[in-house]
């Protein structure tokens, strides 16, 4: 088919290159379209938002807002645009993008390229009274060179929150310097005492939910701080998890020890157990959105009755395409179907242990 062969084009292209190419063919209109409504029993309610379905496209692959509306058209619920940070900046030397074609991977050091918040700012406010399909987030990080990385932050709530359905507070990047710092306990504290406050300046009526994006190279005593800082600060959620520095001792390809981020399947099970332990130790009282290694209906469930109630992903689209996300949905509907659950809803968190109080 068509979209087999393109898929097949673009991967003898440089990953850069390729992603770029993939973007510009969709903002040209090029993608394929939604034929089949979502099955109801996908629709999820969350922060008086329903999303058609629970499975999302993570941040990272519209870094500049340029294709949200195309992306939700392949089948989305939500897409999340970014990460964008207040001014533009290029990010770090090319190459800085690895395909791990035998572990099913992605090793990234592209270090918030991003073309500014005026840009991203400018899309968004074009598509504000659009009535689709699915949500629309933005996840906003700091520049590299900062003299104040929480006012960063709350330059992009300031700019951003009267244009989406939710936004990430991206603090896990392992790709700026310093930034991780931002995830200890008296960091968030902090950071959320600054960006709340301007998120109800600007949209009082109907605020965002604001979320914290986590990495899954957290020790157990942090992520112990991270979520009595995230109870205490009232945040709407978490996003777990960001990309690992790990490198597991399976992993075979050969650009495999990189340095960056590592995505993908490599990435499953850490990111599983990141967001079963941040349920278990949040209560399950902060909805969590749950990334890292799903390519299939059966890795979506594993993570939603871990405690996930919406997921994301990106990196197995560059090996399997847009198809991918049709084949996620149908698979999870049949496994609620079989175990008897109406919504996914019910499913969430399932998992988990029963308790009635957050173990901190």
């Amino acid at each position: 088919m068509l979209a087999d062969y393109a898929l097949t084009l673009l991967r003898r292209l440089p990953p850069e290159v390729a992603h770029r190419a993939t973007v510009r063919g969709l903002a040209l209109g090029l993608g394929p379209r939604r034929h089949m409504p979502d099955p109801p029993r996908l629709a999820t309610r969350l922060w008086g938002r329903t999303f058609p379905n629970p499975v999302g496209l993570a941040a990272g692959f519209d870094k500049n807002a340029e294709v949200p509306d195309a992306m939700l058209a392949l089948g989305f619920g939500f897409v999340e645009v970014g990460t964008v940070t207040p001014r533009p900046q290029p990010g770090n030397p090319k190459p800085r993008l690895f395909r791990l074609e035998e572990d099913q991977g992605v090793i990234n050091r592209l270090g918030f390229n991003s073309e500014g918040l005026a840009a991203v700012e400018r899309r968004l406010a074009k598509r504000r009274d659009r009535r689709g399909f699915g949500k629309v987030g933005a996840n906003i990080g700091r520049n590299r060179e900062t003299g104040d990385e929480i006012e960063d932050y709350v330059e992009g709530v300031r700019a951003l929150a009267p244009l989406v359905d939710y936004l990430v507070v991206n603090i896990s990047s392992p790709n700026t310097p310093g930034l991780r710092e931002l995830q200890r306990m008296n960091a968030v504290e902090r950071l959320m005492e600054r960006v709340l406050p301007a998120r109800a300046e600007v949209a009082p009526r109907d605020p965002p939910p604001l979320l914290l994006k986590i990495a899954p190279d957290l020790t157990q005593q942090e992520r112990a701080d991270l979520a009595q800082a995230a109870l205490a600060s009232h945040i709407d959620g978490l996003v777990v998890a960001n990309t690992t520095v790990a490198r597991p001792d399976t992993l075979v390809s050969g650009d495999a020890h990189e340095p960056g981020g590592l995505s993908g399947r490599p990435l499953r099970g850490a990111s599983t157990q990141l967001i079963a332990d941040m349920a278990r130790l949040t209560g399950g009282r902060i909805p969590i959105v749950g990334v890292g290694g799903i390519s299939s209906g059966a890795d979506a469930y594993a993570k939603i009755r871990a405690g996930a109630s919406l997921v994301q992903l990106y990196t197995a689209l560059v090996f399997e395409g847009p198809r991918l996300v049709t084949r996620i949905k149908r698979e999870l509907d049949a496994l609620l179907v079989r175990d008897g659950f109406a919504s996914v809803a019910e499913a969430v968190g399932k998992a988990m242990p029963r308790q009635t109080e957050p173990l901190l």
